[in-house]
């Protein structure tokens, strides 16, 4: 107990009618009945109804009060009538007959109103952000939040994993997103980076010898907004294990996640062992990386069937002679569907810049044939080839598209997900985990045609290296792996290499000669240097988890103090302009931009 209350808006209940009580919180809302005000008063654990009658000298005075004042109430608990108990919050069965009260803080006119979940401009909500942190959902959303997190610190020490911190100010990095710099006062022109992530530090701890670290840690990145990222900063769970291989590094995150989800959620868990998919299969059987194991829909390579004589559908094959690939989405037993919903599935793809998708359904008399607008160009046996090729049934249908592989990834993977939705296959009340694996170290960059690393440069390849390996560095896989759940990338984690001249090498394949890495990557090169255990770890986002258990598509909406999508702190008024003192201190200038 103490001055301003001795229960909290969530604890009364029948067991203590006709006890004199001590209520705070905010005023959430009010209902004037004439003779009789009810008040329902908020705190951070729940509600509770107080009533005043018209014959307590404090009526008039709580009639004119604004909602989200802030009051101390004194009063009786009493029972409510049995016609009145709310069952939808926990003091549902009592009410406080109110005697008197006071204004612990007083409410301007409200912006926005906070006993509803009625959606508002980002920019209000913003602004506005201690107040919107008010409404129920997001409040809700925030206490998760926080739960998770002490979960999860408590599952990772309960793995043997010790918790340490890694310095915010370091040294900016050649890789990855842009970095936020930092100018140093003390180093004139020199400047820190804030981390993109503990990458480096996470493994100078295991060459430090300690075997098994995490930390929940702050990020900060210089990229643009999604809906499942923040502009700016965001948190992760980081993570590194000693003398471990690559299963291991899947052991403590599966039974990390199995048992958070299971603990936070009613949803059910698709797989309580996490899939592995090759980084090619993904590719090819999804069209992503970030495959939604909820979708049955499986993309097939349907190429060869349009080198076939009896195949005359000629736009797809003067297109496969000129390098193109065919690939197919099997939808299920829709023969009964109608036209509008097969030209709807192929005008939105050319919405999405695609030539569109052409589709035929599966029919059986005598003999197999196709129905729908290209049916015509294919024969019997093409189409029983098709059936055979994507596991086909009469009564199923079939859309086609025929690109250059990356176009044709991007668009088979969108034509996936829209037709699932249209033919409603996704379970909603299903998290789907899955690895995917075997990602390439290096790729060719689209633009300069220069082999780069495709991942993490960090990673330790797969295979025996020999000189001859090294010919052929496009197809060198890596032991670099990705965390997915229901279509969204959780993590990237990798075994790292921890061989210094290995490291140099790789490098060298990528442009980087030895003075370069030993500048850009100073610290870690040298550490490898002196004794290097096999290490490994992931790093899974705070953030996407949180939202996934809390069922929200947006980031924000589990991120207390979010930016907005031009990386403004609307509430704070950041980023702003300093005093010219401040920048004279730095030994910087500001160049106006005319």
């Amino acid at each position: 107990m103490t001055k301003y209350r001795t229960h909290k808006c969530n604890q009364l209940r029948i067991a203590d009618v006709d006890k004199e009580v001590l209520l705070s919180g905010w005023i959430n809302k009010k209902r004037d009945h004439g003779n009789l005000l009810f008040v329902d008063l908020r705190d951070n654990y729940g509600i509770t109804q107080c009533i005043i009658d018209k014959d307590n000298q404090f009526f008039s005075d709580l009639e004119k009060i604004q909602l989200e004042t802030v009051i101390k109430i004194e009063g009786k608990v009493v029972n409510r009538s049995n016609e009145t108990i709310n069952k939808e919050i926990e003091t549902g069965e009592i009410e406080v007959a109110i005697k008197k009260y006071e204004i612990l803080g007083t409410c301007k006119e409200l912006p926005m109103p906070v006993f509803s979940d009625q959606e508002y401009s980002e920019e209000i909500r913003l602004k506005y952000r201690f107040l919107d942190l008010r409404r129920k959902k997001i409040h809700e959303n925030i206490i998760l939040r926080s739960k998770v997190i002490s979960h999860i610190r408590s599952e990772m020490t309960k793995l043997g994993f010790l918790e340490f911190q890694t310095p915010i100010l370091t040294s900016s990095s050649p890789e990855g997103a842009r970095d936020f710099l930092v100018p140093s006062r003390l180093n004139p022109g020199k400047f820190y980076a804030l981390p993109q992530a503990p990458q480096q530090f996470k493994q100078l701890i295991m060459v430090s010898g300690f075997d098994k670290y995490f930390q929940i840690a702050p990020c900060f990145r210089d990229e643009d907004a999604r809906a499942d990222r923040s502009p700016g900063e965001f948190y992760q769970l980081d993570l590194e294990m000693s003398f471990v291989e690559q299963q291991d590094i899947f052991d403590v995150v599966e039974t990390l996640l199995v048992n958070t989800f299971k603990k936070f959620s009613m949803k059910k868990l698709m797989f309580d062992k996490f899939p592995k998919i090759s980084y090619k299969e993904a590719m090819l059987k999804y069209g992503s990386d970030k495959p939604d194991l909820r979708n049955p829909l499986i993309i097939n390579d349907i190429t060869d069937i349009f080198i076939r004589e009896d195949v005359s559908f000629e736009i797809f094959k003067k297109l496969v002679k000129s390098g193109s690939n065919v690939r197919c989405i099997v939808t299920k037993n829709t023969k009964d569907k109608p036209r509008s919903f097969f030209d709807n599935i192929d005008k939105w793809a050319k919405g999405e810049g695609a030539s569109g998708l052409a589709y035929f359904t599966l029919e059986k008399d005598k003999e197999i044939s196709a129905k729908g607008p290209i049916g015509k160009f294919f024969s019997n046996d093409a189409l029983a080839e098709i059936m055979k090729k994507t596991n086909c049934e009469v009564g199923d249908s079939i859309f086609m598209a025929c690109g250059k592989q990356n176009e044709l990834e991007k668009i088979t993977a969108l034509a996936r997900d829209k037709i699932a939705k249209d033919l409603e296959l996704i379970d909603p009340n299903v998290f789907a985990f899955c690895w995917v694996v075997d990602y390439p170290m290096f790729e060719r960059d689209e633009v300069t045609n220069d082999i780069k690393f495709s991942h993490n440069p960090f990673s330790m390849p797969q295979g025996d290296l020999t000189e001859e390996n090294f010919k052929n560095p496009l197809d060198i896989l890596a032991y670099q792996y990705d965390i997915v759940c229901n279509g969204i990338e959780l993590s990237s984690g990798a075994i790292r290499n921890h061989k210094p001249e290995l490291m140099y090498k790789l490098f060298s394949i990528a442009g980087y000669d030895k003075k370069q890495v030993d500048e850009d990557f100073s610290g870690m090169i040298n550490a490898l240097s002196y004794g290097a255990p096999p290490h490994g770890g992931i790093a899974p986002g705070i953030d996407r988890i949180v939202m996934l258990l809390a069922n929200e598509k947006n980031i924000r909406e589990v991120t207390m103090f979010p930016m907005n999508q031009n990386a403004q702190d609307l509430m704070m008024n950041a980023p702003s302009e300093v005093n010219p003192n401040q920048l004279k201190e730095l030994n910087i200038s500001i160049k106006n931009k005319n």
